[in-house]
C-alpha cells in the first residue's frame, strides 16, 4: 500500500512538471498557448482581460438624477433613480438626453436595479424587499414582486433575473414569481469580488459595476469568474467630478453594439465600446519578448 501511494505521488508531481518540458522546445508563443491550454484543463486560467472604454459620443445627463440602473430598449433609454423620498423611473431620449416621462416612486422607497423582460420593466428597492413592475414603454404600474434582503442590481439573461444584493453574489430568479433559483460567488484573480451593483446582461455574460469603484467587470454567470476589467475611470474632467458620485449604469445597445455608462449625479452620459487597453498590451508584448 504504501508503494502505491508514494508511486501516485511521483505521477502526480510529474504530471505538473511535464508540460513545462514539453513545451520548452516550442516557439515562445506556441508554448504559452499550449501551455494555457493544459493549465485551463484543471488549473487557474488566464489572467483577467483588460479593456478600456472608447467613447463614440457624449449625452447630457440629468446631474440630480441618483442613477441606479439603466437599460436600453427600442430605441429608447430607461433610468431608475435612487434616495428616499426622491427615487422615480424615467424614460429618455438617447440622443439628447431629455426626460421624456418620468413616475415617482413612492416616499417610503429608495429605488435601485432596473431590468426588461419582455414589455416588462422590474425595478428593485433597497431595503423594502419588494420590486415593481412597470409597462414600456408607458411606464404604468403592473403590481410587485416580492424578495428577501437587500436589492441592489438586476439585469435579465432572455430566461432569468440576475440579481446582486451588495455582497459578491449573484442571485437567479425566476422571470415571473421572481423566485432564487440560485447562486454563484464572483471571484476576481481568485478573490471574492464583493459590492457588485448595476448589472446589464450581455450575450451570455454580466457586465456590473463595483460601488465606489471606477472599473467595470465582465463576470461568466456559470463559473462566476471575472472574466474582464474594463477600466473607466477619467471620463468626467475635475470640474464635473467634483460634484459627482460613483460610476453606476450600463445599458447595452444590440443593434448599434454600444454600451451607455454614466454615475450617480453625473453631468453627461457616454456612449462607448469597450476596447483593448493599449498600455497593458504592450506591456505584455513586452514582457513575451523579454524586453
Amino acid at each position: 500500500m504504501a508503494r502505491r501511494i508514494e508511486f501516485e505521488v511521483i505521477v502526480a508531481v510529474r504530471m505538473i512538471h511535464w508540460p513545462w518540458r514539453l513545451f520548452a522546445r516550442l516557439p515562445r508563443k506556441l508554448a504559452v498557448a499550449g501551455f494555457l491550454v493544459v493549465a485551463c484543463a484543471g488549473w487557474p486560467c488566464p489572467a483577467v482581460e483588460s479593456l478600456t472604454v472608447h467613447v463614440h459620443r457624449t449625452i447630457p445627463h440629468d446631474p440630480e438624477a441618483f442613477t441606479q440602473g439603466l437599460v436600453w430598449w427600442q430605441g429608447k433609454l430607461y433610468e431608475s433613480t435612487g434616495r428616499t423620498g426622491r427615487s422615480d423611473l424615467r424614460r429618455l431620449d438617447p440622443t439628447t438626453g431629455e426626460v421624456e416621462k418620468r413616475v415617482p416612486i413612492s416616499k417610503l422607497f429608495f429605488g435601485e436595479g432596473l431590468a426588461r423582460q419582455g414589455e416588462r420593466l422590474v425595478l428593485l428597492t433597497l431595503h423594502a424587499e419588494q420590486a415593481f413592475v412597470f409597462g414600456a414603454p408607458d411606464l404604468d404600474p403592473r403590481g410587485a414582486l416580492a424578495y428577501r434582503g437587500e436589492g441592489w442590481g438586476l439585469c435579465h439573461d432572455g430566461g432569468r433575473f440576475v440579481m446582486s444584493d451588495g455582497s459578491d453574489r449573484l442571485t437567479f430568479r425566476d422571470p415571473r414569481s421572481f423566485a432564487n433559483l440560485g447562486a454563484v460567488r464572483v471571484e476576481l484573480d481568485g478573490a471574492p469580488l464583493r459590492f457588485l451593483n448595476e448589472l446589464e446582461c450581455v450575450e451570455g455574460g454580466v457586465y456590473a459595476n463595483v460601488f465606489r469603484q471606477d472599473f467595470i467587470v465582465r463576470i461568466d454567470p456559470a463559473s462566476g469568474r471575472v472574466t474582464q476589467r474594463i477600466d473607466a475611470s477619467a471620463l468626467l474632467d475635475p470640474g464635473q467630478a467634483r460634484h459627482a458620485d460613483v460610476l453606476n449604469g450600463i445599458a447595452y445597445a444590440p443593434g448599434k453594439e454600444r454600451f451607455y455608462i454614466t454615475g450617480k449625479l453625473w453631468p453627461t452620459m457616454f456612449e462607448v465600446t469597450f476596447v483593448e487597453d493599449r498600455d497593458q498590451a504592450e506591456g505584455s508584448r513586452a514582457r513575451e519578448d523579454g524586453r
